[in-house]
């Protein structure tokens, strides 16, 4: 029997998974919390604490091997992903000398504009590929705010990581920035690092758009390498405090919703839709794919060998339906329940999710949500309605976008913590993207860092064996051709308004408001382009 732990680390806690490789199952699993810090004062400011997020990892570590019944000492390797956009400075001995700024922490605004003006202005390639806008989430930018915003930590900053790259490091007992693992999914998705161009974009440029980035790219050297290869070993610190053995295997680690796309069995053109509080999209296309306009990132090997890396996502998904929820005064189950089977566009109202702003294809953070169609008998039932199908609608506009950087799609699969629990959701999305849905039938999150772990403990020759061992059974959700009709006038609407609000786009305003009503009126039956309830 091989036992592999793997954690993941989300917004507001840790999971930790342990299975075994033999049997293919899940022996147990725990979560622990942490806090996120927020403002008041400053609603884009979003941080965490490396101390809280290592002692919710011990808690966690320990409460998933009592909860498999196991001694700790008995496994054999280790992986972990993070969210990503967490980016952490540190001083020559690795300490930190801030919180993490939080994927979702956007008051790097200002400096990801200055980065795409001038990478559009200099024609920088390593921009093209992540999708022609640099965004406010990403390392660069959110190192220039630090830089601009902490002048008297300036001389102290000896580099900056990503969470999954100072967690492996934590946990090996690295202490030089000049040995730090770097993940390729994480420097190639968020601070524009690519082989094609020989690493990081040019020294000068990012001089050129401010001074206080001299020397940065220095300071961000390391060892380079994805999931498959060990960073190095476990420590006997860390081992006595975690409860496992010293000196077990722990590969570079990743990003947790490209794990998450592993963990439910993404193969080449598949595309994964990991819902959950935002959605990452995450796709595995061929290697000459070419470079998107407002596909936040396309990288070879950031997934898997052999294959590029494409990244897209939502800025909110499960916290608009949350949303939705608190400002009935109840919770999203209870809402969801009350939805039942509504026809395509039921409810009349038509919803843009931009409620926290426009991740992909506009990567536009000063957009806001957008719900047309209001009278005076919608209930928060029918926005619950209306945002499932507006989430679905942008998830097949991104999903197209893809399609015109040469990924051939073959599956569209459903992973993270909502779709196993949500059947209306994936019914929704089957009908909207016109596709099978895969779904696994248990709960993925974890699976994919187990898997990274089984192949540093040399449990399997390839990633698509401990796949076939590892990852849950799928249910499929197929479309209705009838529901699939309705909602091709629906998404015609959804794209015009899309790029109407998103861009300026010539949209015929005067068909929006009769046609969502005709959808209200029309109790199931087919609605397209032209038709006019009487």
């Amino acid at each position: 029997m091989t036992l592999v732990a793997g954690a993941d680390f989300g917004t507001l806690s840790v999971r930790v998974t342990i299975m075994d490789c033999d049997a293919g199952s899940v022996l147990g699993s725990a979560t622990a919390d942490y806090p996120l810090k927020r403002s008041d004062s400053d609603p884009h400011l979003a941080q965490q604490s490396h101390d809280d997020h290592m002692t919710g990892f011990v808690s966690a570590m320990r409460s998933a091997i009592d909860a498999a019944g196991i001694d700790g000492q008995r496994i054999a390797a280790f992986a972990a992903d993070t969210t990503g956009s967490s980016v952490v400075v540190v001083d020559e001995a690795l300490r930190p000398l801030d919180d993490y700024y939080l994927w979702c922490d956007h008051r790097a605004a200002k400096e990801a504009a200055e980065i795409t003006a001038r990478g559009h202005e200099e024609e920088i390639e390593a921009l093209d590929w992540c999708g022609g806008v640099y965004s406010h989430e990403w390392g660069y930018a959110k190192l220039l705010h630090f830089l601009r915003h902490n002048p008297d930590k300036r001389d102290r900053v000896a580099t900056a990581l990503e969470h999954c790259d100072m967690l492996v490091a934590t946990l090996t007992g690295v202490t030089s920035p000049a040995d730090l693992p770097r993940s390729i999914c994480a420097m190639g998705h968020k601070w524009m690092w690519g082989e094609r161009w020989g690493g990081f974009p040019p020294q000068d440029f990012l001089s050129r758009v401010d001074p206080l980035l001299d020397g940065i790219n220095e300071k961000l050297r390391g060892r380079f390498g994805n999931s498959t290869e060990v960073a190095g070993f476990l420590t006997e610190d860390w081992a006595e405090r975690l409860g496992l053995r010293p000196g077990i295997p722990i590969p570079f680690g990743a990003f947790d919703s490209h794990w998450d796309a592993v963990s439910v069995g993404c193969r080449m053109g598949d595309v994964v839709n990991v819902v959950g509080t935002s959605t990452c999209i995450i796709a595995e296309g061929p290697t000459d794919m070419r470079p998107v306009a407002g596909i936040c990132g396309a990288v070879p090997a950031s997934l898997v060998p052999g294959a590029m890396g494409v990244e897209a996502g939502q800025s909110a998904t499960g916290d608009i339906f949350a949303a939705i929820a608190a400002r009935a005064g109840t919770d999203v189950a209870s809402l969801m329940a009350d939805i039942g089977d509504p026809a395509p566009g039921a409810s009349g109202l038509l919803r843009i999710p931009w409620d926290n702003g426009d991740r992909t294809v506009l990567v536009r953070s000063d957009l806001g949500g957008v719900t047309l169609g209001w009278d005076l008998g919608h209930t928060a039932v029918d926005e619950m309605h209306a945002a499932i199908e507006g989430v679905a609608m942008h998830v097949r506009l991104i999903v197209e976008r893809m399609g015109a950087g040469g990924l051939e799609l073959t599956r569209v699969l459903n992973g993270g913590g909502i779709p196993p629990k949500n059947p209306l959701l994936n019914h929704i999305y089957a009908n909207v993207i016109g596709r099978d849905v895969y779904v696994p039938e248990t709960p993925s999150t974890g699976i994919g860092a187990c898997i990274f772990a089984a192949l540093a403990g040399d449990a399997f020759d390839s990633i698509e064996a401990a796949q076939e061992r590892l990852c849950p059974s799928l249910n499929v959700f197929s479309p209705d051709p009838v529901r699939q009709e309705c909602y091709e006038t629906l998404f015609n609407l959804f794209r015009d308004l899309y790029f109407g609000f998103g861009e300026g786009s010539s949209v015929d305003l005067g068909r929006v408001l009769p046609t969502l009503r005709d959808f209200r009126l029309a109790g199931g039956k087919t609605v397209r382009e032209g038709d006019r309830q009487q």
